[in-house]
């Protein structure tokens, strides 16, 4: 959550003075780097995720290569903080803004989302590495190991009305991320590396699989009407990889019949 002056120029930007790269971006995949074995095993489709390149990241302001972790066994949802009715063509903008103020206000190697979400339920690359890789961000105090942070663009305040489609692309991308085997309505265990988070360092936390910022650091992310869908986004998430765990196994035992 980043505090409000930092946007309130870009939010109320008319599309009319939007320079011509601000307008829409179709669906750009990023080219990842090869995908380690251990993360290959997906069980539900990857989404459709615009990269850098199309929301054109100032890749020159970026300090050092990315770093990887473990197979993601937590996603952690935030809100990027600025108002919530924003033109969706004013995404990339925002975005752009967001790693500005990651990378010169914070002095971070990059932005420290993985993932962002638009109010339009549009999916953005995050911090680069590849996104099929486990890339460590720096979204979340001392959980920031074999986690994911996807950022809504938004505040979504008590009283504020989170858009179907953003819970849709927050369960999917989730779903997508998470280590086979991984329940996205079940528990995990993790160790805090931060005495600045709500767990000392060292201390492990029982946290849900899919959690909010504010439930390991001093913080009002995401807004309460975002926090608020978590359970849904948890069983939407759960929903979608029982399908396609479902599909896989008739797809196999289809191709046993033939033979």
């Amino acid at each position: 959550m980043w505090p409000h002056r930092i946007w309130l120029g870009a939010a109320v930007l008319p599309l009319a003075l939007l320079v011509p790269r601000d307008t829409p971006v179709p669906h750009v995949l990023a080219e990842p780097p090869p995908t380690p074995a251990h993360e290959r095993a997906r069980t539900v489709p990857r989404p459709a995720i615009v990269s850098r390149a199309a929301w054109h990241a100032d890749e020159s302001i970026v300090r050092e290569h990315a770093a990887y972790t473990g197979a993601v066994r937590a996603v952690f949802i935030h809100h990027t903080g600025e108002t919530s009715d924003y033109d969706c063509a004013q995404a990339p903008e925002l975005i752009r803004n967001v790693e500005e103020a990651h990378i010169k206000g914070r002095g971070w190697d990059d932005i420290g989302y993985n993932f962002l979400v638009d109010r339009c339920g549009t999916i953005y690359e995050g911090r680069a590495g590849g996104v099929t890789r486990s890339v460590r961000g720096a979204h979340t105090t001392g959980f920031n190991a074999d986690s994911v942070g996807i950022a809504v663009l938004g505040d979504y305040h008590d009283g504020e009305k989170v858009p179907a489609v953003v819970v849709r692309a927050l369960a999917t991308l989730a779903a997508w991320k998470l280590r086979p085997g991984e329940d996205p309505r079940g528990k995990v265990r993790l160790r805090s590396t931060n005495d600045r988070s709500r767990y000392p360092k060292g201390e492990v936390a029982v946290l849900n699989v899919i959690s909010g910022h504010r439930d390991t650091y001093q913080t009002s992310c995401p807004g309460q009407a975002l926090y608020d869908e978590l359970p849904e986004i948890r069983t939407m998430a759960a929903a979608l990889r029982e399908a396609a765990e479902r599909e896989g196994r008739a797809d196999t035992e289809n191709a046993e019949n033939t033979h």
